[in-house]
């Protein structure tokens, strides 16, 4: 129920802010900026850098957050002939508070944040293609999650 909850918030608060309704509170431009980097390390391997700047006032959810929260993050790595992954994506320390709404912990990002994952090459060079998953909310409102499509060329 909490789940409905919060979701029907994000998706209410979307759609006010899609329609101008709220226009003192939505920020000027948009709230996250991404850049991908990749930075080969010998051996046949890579580390992809995925570095989210955000907003003043504005916070990006973890990775670590519960399964049965609607505040997910998650990145997805379209399979391809010239990489493959290694272990999972990694990200610093978040911050963690307890959220009543969810009656648990939440983790999330202020300013800054660089996730990392590591890739095995199978030849001198790759693209790397995925998606990643996330919300972010600011001090009024909470943007609807968005998924966004990124490319990596690794050289």
């Amino acid at each position: 129920m909490k789940k409905i909850s919060f979701t029907l918030m994000l998706l209410l608060t979307g759609l006010v802010t899609a329609f101008g309704h709220a226009a003192s509170q939505a920020p000027k431009g948009q709230p996250i900026q991404w850049k991908y980097t990749a930075r080969k390390t010998g051996n046949g391997e890579a580390v992809l850098r995925f570095t989210a700047t955000l907003a003043n006032g504005w916070h990006l959810f973890a990775l670590n957050n519960p399964a049965n929260s609607p505040v997910r993050m998650a990145f997805t790595f379209l399979p391809g002939p010239a990489y493959r992954t290694e272990g999972n994506v990694s990200q610093p320390e978040p911050i963690t508070r307890f959220e009543q709404l969810f009656g648990t912990n939440i983790s999330y990002f202020e300013n800054e944040v660089v996730f990392q994952q590591k890739v095995r090459l199978t030849g001198k060079s790759a693209t790397v293609k995925g998606n990643i998953e996330f919300t972010v909310c600011g001090p009024r409102q909470c943007l609807p999650p968005e998924t966004i499509a990124f490319t990596i060329s690794i050289k």
